[in-house]
């Protein structure tokens, strides 16, 4: 996983057993490995801008490579033999995506676009490999955004607690889940922007010396401005209804250029893009979540919770609900994404839909991704006639962990073995 903050690619390898929501998830081990400096300005040369299509090639395959070496090196660190993977979920570099959709050429298209080839990934590994998770869901008239609310709902419901999960990565998104209820109650959505406007201010401020607020220390030292962050605010995107998906497009390089043309010093400015992350999250819950459900408890993940500035402001908005890190609920805050995309593979292997329509505005549920087999032949599971030999045989991932691993887990108690230093 690589979502739209470009720090680098995220690994989990887990094994699964069950199926649907039912499963059970066991998570071996995680590791982050950074973009190389090059690699991170290449992306955001190409992401949502006038691009040379030779580049966004060249990315494309570059990008396989790098996250097969990605996955060798968490293999290796867990002390995994690479042999006993199965199934590789990826779901890919963004550089385009626009769920709400626009006029284009006579016809309303709505479209994204992920790049990191999954034929380089399964020609180094040896691995079936899934990818291209959102298109279907864009076909079937979704957003193609929000999916993790799979996850959330498979780890974080509850027979008598309202939850809502926030992930703050470059975009926040939140996941509301009602005591004791079906996805048909779920409502998933992007409530703006995550840590994606602070790291481009601290970029181009100290002019690529930094390229994120360490420790929110730079929002720590400054000072709120309330008549932009009021401004900010209006913005038509928050009052907008769900389902509905943010992205670069809406907060890159043109959004950060209107607010350095701001009389504000760097760190006032940098606290209102921090308060601005915060405040957002805060709206959504009050004007399209508290309406609907009772909140008793908030689970954050996701790069925003190592910014103790951001975390602070959050739980100040958001009181008197209690905003906690996922680790309370058992989930490392820096693996769930990579997480919740192994297990989107897992049920695409065995034929089985795991977007979630209330979520994403798809006018039904579908099986995502795209299959890219390794080429050699394997008896197909006898769970799901036609699924993909890369899966585990009837439902449970065939890897055994070595002592001393965790032992099998259930969603409340799901564990990363290595905790990356991924912000």
């Amino acid at each position: 996983m690589s979502g739209t903050s470009l720090d680098g690619i995220d690994v989990a390898i887990i094994d699964i057993t069950g199926s649907g929501y039912k499963a059970k998830i066991n998570v071996l081990t995680s590791h982050s490995v950074p973009y190389p400096r090059s690699v991170r300005e290449a992306l955001l040369a190409v992401s949502n801008a006038n691009a040379h299509t030779g580049d966004i090639s060249r990315l494309n395959f570059v990008l396989g490579e790098l996250y097969a070496e990605a996955l060798e090196e968490t293999a290796e660190r867990g002390e995994i033999p690479l042999n006993t993977i199965k199934l590789i979920g990826c779901h890919g570099q963004t550089i385009f995506h626009e769920g709400q959709g626009g006029n284009y050429l006579g016809k309303k298209v709505c479209s994204t676009f992920q790049i990191g080839e999954s034929s380089v990934i399964t020609e180094r590994t040896g691995i079936d490999v899934i990818s291209n998770f959102r298109e279907r869901d864009v076909a079937a008239g979704g957003k193609g955004a929000p999916l993790v609310p799979y996850l959330d709902y498979l780890l974080m419901r509850h027979r008598g607690r309202g939850r809502v999960a926030v992930n703050i990565g470059g975009i926040a998104n939140l996941t509301a889940i009602p005591p004791n209820t079906s996805t048909d109650r779920v409502l998933a959505f992007d409530t703006g922007p995550g840590n994606m406007v602070i790291d481009q201010l601290v970029s181009r401020i100290t002019q690529g010396q930094q390229c994120y607020d360490r420790d929110g220390a730079i929002a720590a030292v400054g000072v709120i401005d309330p008549k932009l962050l009021a401004k900010l605010l209006r913005d038509k995107y928050f009052r907008a209804k769900p389902p509905k998906t943010a992205g670069r497009e809406q907060y890159g390089a043109e959004f950060v250029s209107k607010l350095l043309d701001t009389e504000l010093s760097s760190e006032d400015l940098i606290a209102t893009a921090t308060a601005l992350t915060a405040e957002s999250i805060a709206l959504a819950l009050r004007n399209f979540v508290l309406p609907e459900m009772r909140v008793d408890e908030i689970f954050v993940s996701g790069g925003g919770t190592h910014n103790p500035t951001l975390m602070r402001m959050l739980r100040k908005a958001v009181d008197p609900i209690p905003a906690l890190e996922s680790t309370q609920v058992g989930l490392d805050v820096d693996a769930k994404e990579a997480i919740a995309f192994a297990v989107l593979a897992y049920e695409t292997a065995h034929l089985r839909p795991s977007n979630v329509p209330s979520a994403t505005g798809a006018k039904r549920p579908v099986v995502l991704g795209k299959v890219t087999p390794n080429g050699t032949p394997r008896p197909v599971s006898s769970e799901a006639p036609g699924a993909m030999n890369g899966a585990a045989r009837n439902g449970t991932a065939t890897h055994k962990a070595k002592a001393p691993r965790p032992a099998k887990v259930t969603r409340s108690t799901v564990t990363s073995k290595i905790k990356t230093a991924a912000r």
